[in-house]
């Protein structure tokens, strides 16, 4: 009860104070990290469970997420010219970027929603991860320029391309090619009864979600951007870095957003929404975690560090890579996937070697 009556505070000054949109997209944050709560919609988890059990439902239940959100999201980004996909260069800070992140969310056991959420749900490791995550996003984002200029070839964007009905073909394609492929490979063919009805619900409500915070931020759901922008905040306001001196935080649009309060932000907003919405589903239950060594906290850490950086490089994480990206039209998104899974397959090595 404490908490419900903090979000409806938080809202009605929102939007008392702030605007109509700000307070709608904290319901909407909330939304998101309620589902990923109660659901434990997982990305790092499903990647998992398809390599050391054949088990794809997980993915399977992210598949239809895409689907559905995909189907949802570019007639929005098709028919208003004010909303924009989640578009990122074809780079060598792409290629670099997803395949460490790939390796680093299965060892912090969390990307960037998961981080996020199970921070929320007050699990320790992942609540210890988040500010290294805030600061390895910070440091990506001061040193994205240098990493750009060793090679970028422009962003491609389906829906601006092929028009939506092209777009939309193509994307719903490309799920049905993988899905047949993790089929064959695990065994297991897609067969909605298989997944887990509490990753159907959730793969529903993520899109619906995330199609509302696309028309009314008129930009897609994304976690990285505000991690970043909070640390620049800190590293700012502590006086150890200069925003004008660097080619990312003194571009105008960039400059600004660190000028504003944070509860301007969108990307700010939606994540501290997802935060109090994991809190909301934690009240009352009963967390349990396993205890870990100084050396599984050490590497936690640096892997949570890791998970900023990179997904910095490589223009979001499962979340503003591969669900926006691919479900506004990017082809940067169909890129990290391979990638990301790629490192996926060295973390759980690593993961079984330390943890």
């Amino acid at each position: 009860m404490p908490l419900s009556l903090a979000i409806a505070a938080l809202f009605g000054w929102l939007l008392w104070s702030v605007s109509a949109r700000q307070a709608l997209l904290l319901l909407v944050g909330v939304g998101l990290g309620a589902t990923l709560a109660a659901a434990r919609f997982g990305f790092t988890t499903g990647w998992r469970v398809l390599v050391e059990k054949r088990d794809p439902s997980g993915v399977y239940g992210q598949i239809v997420l895409l689907g559905l959100l995909a189907a949802l999201s570019m007639p929005i980004v098709s028919h208003y010219a004010e909303t924009t996909a989640a578009l990122g260069p074809l780079s060598v800070s792409l290629l670099v970027g997803a395949f460490v992140f790939g390796l680093c969310m299965q060892v912090a056991d969390g990307c960037g929603s998961g981080t996020l959420y199970k921070a929320g749900l007050g699990v320790p490791l992942n609540m210890a991860v988040l500010p290294m995550f805030v600061l390895g996003s910070f440091v990506g984002s001061v040193q994205l320029n240098d990493w750009l200029a060793l090679g970028a070839l422009p962003a491609v964007g389906l829906v601006q391309r092929w028009g939506m009905g092209g777009a939309l073909a193509a994307t719903l394609a490309g799920l049905v090619v993988v899905t047949w492929i993790i089929g064959r490979w695990s065994g297991q063919p897609f067969n909605v009864r298989r997944i887990p009805r509490r990753w159907l619900w959730g793969a529903l409500a993520l899109a619906v979600f995330a199609a509302l915070n696309l028309f009314i931020a008129g930009q897609p759901w994304g976690i990285v951007y505000g991690f970043g922008l909070w640390g620049a905040k800190a590293a700012t306001a502590l006086g150890v870095f200069d925003p004008t001196a660097n080619a990312f935080w003194s571009d105008p649009g960039h400059a600004e957003r660190l000028r504003e309060t944070l509860l301007l932000d969108v990307t700010s907003i939606t994540n501290i929404g997802i935060l109090a919405g994991a809190l909301w589903v934690a009240a009352g239950r009963q967390q349990t975690a396993k205890s870990l060594s100084g050396t599984q906290w050490l590497i936690g850490l640096v892997a949570g560090f890791l998970l900023g950086y990179s997904s910095r490089l490589a223009f979001g994480c499962n979340v503003g890579a591969m669900v926006s990206g691919i479900s506004t039209g990017s082809v940067h998104g169909w890129v990290w996937v391979p990638l990301a899974f790629a490192g996926t397959l060295v973390g759980l090595r690593v993961r079984r070697r330390f943890f």
